[in-house]
């Protein structure tokens, strides 16, 4: 496992699991989404890890509105965009594949099926594999999710069959607290940490309740954070989180109490292997 001296921020501002009549300040359209994404970028954000919704704010994968998204957050940020191939957990692996044809920095790819609440999210084997050569095909660079322990094994046997992926290096993200996966703990971050690939980079995610414990135990941990309304939309006991952007600012104020401050999106690129040059001219935030 790799360690840094600064802390890579991702917002993931929307998700596919809140509905916007119960959410009124969930970002659904580009507009709302771009507007977030500097207002993120502009308290320490690095990178978006992107879902998007249609005209009545319900999930979709629609390509051209990728394709929009990713290009329109390209021209008015300097963020590295991740678009999600997970979507919502009803999406076919058909539609979630082409995901990759809107040619983002970073795309997710889950590590294994788990159980979602009262749902299943599907992640056979050969849709992982296709996911991953997919990415090496078009120099995308993965962030792999991984929602319980056993799915870092299947990490191990991924990149010793098919080979490390595009960019080179190996980032992780711990997806914790989603009922039916790991909890979100500071014993189970410590215990996945031994099954992360040497040389690797990870960040966690706290659903719900388990926002603060994990962002701390990441931080002690070397760790990288994501944050944002997809993960949890109460900012603390009996308060609603305002905005994305307060997500973030928190964040980065923890990453400089723990002397590893946001790092610029330049420093990110780098150090993920994503290719391009926006961001070169960044400085730490």
């Amino acid at each position: 496992m790799s360690q840094s001296t600064g802390t890579i921020i991702t917002v993931a501002p929307t998700g596919a699991e809140h509905a916007k009549p119960d959410v009124p300040n969930l970002p659904v359209t580009l507009a709302e989404l771009v507007s977030t994404a500097q207002d993120c970028e502009r308290v320490g954000a690095a990178m978006i890890h992107v879902h998007i919704r249609d005209a009545d704010a319900k999930p979709t994968l629609d390509l051209g509105r990728l394709k929009d998204t990713v290009a329109a957050l390209r021209e008015q940020t300097n963020l590295i965009v991740q678009l999600s191939t997970g979507g919502a957990v009803t999406d076919p692996e058909s539609d979630r594949l082409a995901v990759l044809d809107a040619m983002p920095d970073s795309a997710s790819c889950t590590m294994g099926t788990v159980n979602f609440g009262d749902d299943v999210f599907l992640n056979r084997w050969d849709f992982v594999v296709a996911l991953h050569k997919g990415m090496q095909e078009r120099g995308i660079v993965p962030e792999y999710e991984i929602f319980d322990l056993g799915q870092l094994a299947s990490l191990h046997r991924l990149l010793d069959t098919y080979g490390p992926p595009a960019g080179g290096h190996v980032h992780v993200d711990l997806v914790m607290g989603v009922p039916g996966g790991m909890p979100g703990d500071a014993e189970t971050l410590v215990a996945a940490l031994r099954l992360i690939p040497d040389g690797a980079t990870f960040s966690a995610t706290g659903i719900g309740r388990s926002t603060l414990p994990v962002m701390l135990a990441s931080l002690s941990a070397g760790g990288h954070l994501r944050v944002g309304m997809e993960d949890t939309i109460s900012y603390a006991r009996g308060e609603r989180v305002k905005d994305n952007a307060q997500l973030v600012a928190r964040a980065a104020g923890l990453a400089r109490i723990a002397q590893r401050p946001p790092l610029a999106v330049a420093h990110v690129r780098e150090l993920l292997g994503v290719k391009g040059e926006k961001g070169l001219a960044d400085v730490a935030v």
